[in-house]
């Protein structure tokens, strides 16, 4: 087997499995209760999946077509470093809009933290 065939045949699994974690992905968005757990499927899987994605296309060239393609470079770093950080300011925008967990949710980590400093701030305004 040559390394071209090889370069596809890696390529196109990596392709694949991207593909299934964005399916994954699509039915954690479209089953899960609240924004909070869907931003997991959101940025996680999704990551996963653009990751698996373009990693696949960039072998398959790199391997296959003796290309090496630094826009499917670049593109990984770019989600890697954007897509986590997009969710994480989208929940926290939620959480800052009071939008209500959904009920099965066990704890609220950031309840006491967060009413703690509104607590202190109220306390330093009414000394002044």
């Amino acid at each position: 087997m040559s390394v071209e065939k090889i370069g596809e045949l890696v390529g196109v699994a990596f392709i694949f499995a991207g593909a299934i974690a964005s399916v994954i992905s699509a039915f954690g968005l479209l089953r899960l209760p609240d924004i909070y757990t869907r931003s997991h499927a959101a940025t996680k899987s999704s990551t996963l999946a653009v990751l698996l994605t373009l990693s696949g296309t960039f072998i398959y060239f790199l391997l296959g077509e003796q290309f090496v393609s630094v826009r499917v470079l670049l593109g990984i770093v770019f989600v890697f470093l954007t897509a986590p950080v997009a969710g994480h300011l989208i929940v926290r925008a939620a959480y800052r809009s009071k939008v209500k967990l959904a009920d099965i949710s066990v704890e609220d980590a950031l309840y006491d933290v967060l009413h703690k400093e509104e607590d202190e701030k109220k306390d330093g305004a009414g000394r002044s």
